[in-house]
């Protein structure tokens, strides 16, 4: 005769479920980080050509272009660039010193240059850009430019006395339907931190 099949006993189910991975992972303790400044207060802001944008403007502080009292930033849809200087502190660009600009808040995407270097595009939280390489010691200008959504213009056509420039079939908007939030909202702070001290 020949040989007998091997037997087996027991279901599936017997044996503990199995969480392996061929791949290690491991867990980085993230650098703990400081607050260097808050750049709060006035930003320049210039809004790219667009019929009743107002070119550049000065605002107070950082809000929503939807809250703005100017129908021509109120409703207005494209690119819009935020600018600002800002001082180094003494010692703030030591060797092994790590630099990350936290935009806080941005309706719908950000473009950051520092000194004219640009440092790339952000569009989803969280808003951080590494400006390590890009600060020297002295005055900084930032330059923020934020793009929104069209909505903001295509309710802005619905209002009264409106110059329209922009149609759509069917009309998708009332006159009253709520603005969405745009712009850089923030708060606007530069972290540091100290590379290799978890």
């Amino acid at each position: 005769m020949g040989a007998s099949s091997p037997s087996f006993t027991g279901s599936k189910t017997d044996a503990p479920p199995c969480h392996c991975s061929s791949t290690p992972v491991f867990t980085v303790p993230a650098r703990p980080e400081t607050t260097l400044v808050t750049l709060d207060g006035a930003w320049e802001l210039r809004c790219a050509p667009n019929p009743g944008a107002p070119g550049t403007t000065t605002l107070d502080h950082l809000a929503s272009w939807s809250d703005n009292a100017d129908p021509g930033v109120k409703y207005f849809s494209g690119t819009a660039a935020y600018q600002k200087s800002f001082e180094a502190p003494a010692g703030s660009l030591t060797k092994g010193r790590q630099l990350t600009l936290d935009l806080g808040d941005v309706r719908e995407l950000a473009e950051t240059s520092v000194n004219g270097h640009p440092l790339g595009i952000v569009w989803r939280p969280p808003y951080r850009v590494d400006i390590t390489g890009a600060v020297k010691p002295g005055p900084n200008t930032f330059e923020i430019k934020v793009t929104n959504l069209w909505v903001n213009h295509l309710i802005g056509d619905q209002q009264p006395g409106a110059a329209r420039i922009s149609f759509t079939v069917p009309p998708t908007y009332k006159p009253d339907a709520p603005l969405p939030p745009s712009g850089l909202l923030g708060p606007v702070v530069i972290q540091q931190s100290v590379a290799g001290k978890p």
